[in-house]
């Protein structure tokens, strides 16, 4: 059971490294923008979060208002949980998820500040997390709002802060959720 579990997890990891590789090479021949981004952050019940993800940017564009419009960016993430609690049923999760994204930026400038926020699909590997603490479904919505800011001569860097929740939406009990508090940085190729 334990080695199914690896070469699952391996055969993940490099599927997301092969998506990576593909939208590198496809945003050199696109006028679309794609990023990487990285992200660390932390949950109540001492759990700690290292999240990759893949952002494609169509560059669509409505409502231009004072020097700032409204966008969508996609997001394809797979995110690593660590569970430090000494009861710990898994200490380690995976979360694997996709999230539209709508932002409201300015519209020009070497700095360019912005405010988001999105609801995805995402899903878990273990439901139990402790003997107290389990969720009853894999599956988990996944809605986030921040704050941050595109920056540099091209726009090829980016930070923020997101505060994500993840719950189930009472679709199944128990729903315990958990909030996430993150910081994350991204560069746009």
């Amino acid at each position: 059971m334990q080695a199914r579990r690896f070469v699952w997890r391996t055969r993940a990891v490099r599927g997301a490294l092969a998506a990576l590789c593909a939208l590198g090479a496809a945003s050199a021949h696109a006028d679309n923008t794609f990023g990487v981004q990285l992200a660390a952050g932390v949950a109540d019940h001492d759990v700690k979060k290292l999240d990759l993800g893949l952002v494609w940017d169509p560059g669509l564009q409505w409502w231009h208002i004072g020097g700032y419009h409204f966008t969508l960016v996609g997001e394809a993430h797979v995110a690593y949980w660590e569970l430090n609690s000494p009861d710990a049923v898994y200490s380690h999760i995976w979360e694997y998820g996709v999230t539209p994204v709508f932002r409201f930026i300015k519209d020009s400038g070497w700095f360019r500040p912005f405010i988001e926020a999105g609801v995805g699909f995402h899903f878990l590997s273990h439901l139990r997390q402790t003997p107290d603490r389990a969720t009853s479904t894999s599956f988990q919505f996944a809605d986030m709002v921040g704050v941050g800011a595109q920056f540099g001569e091209h726009g090829n860097f980016q930070a923020g802060f997101r505060f994500q929740h993840l719950s189930n939406a009472d679709i199944k009990e128990p729903n315990p959720g958990a909030n996430f508090s993150q910081i994350y940085f991204q560069y746009n190729f």
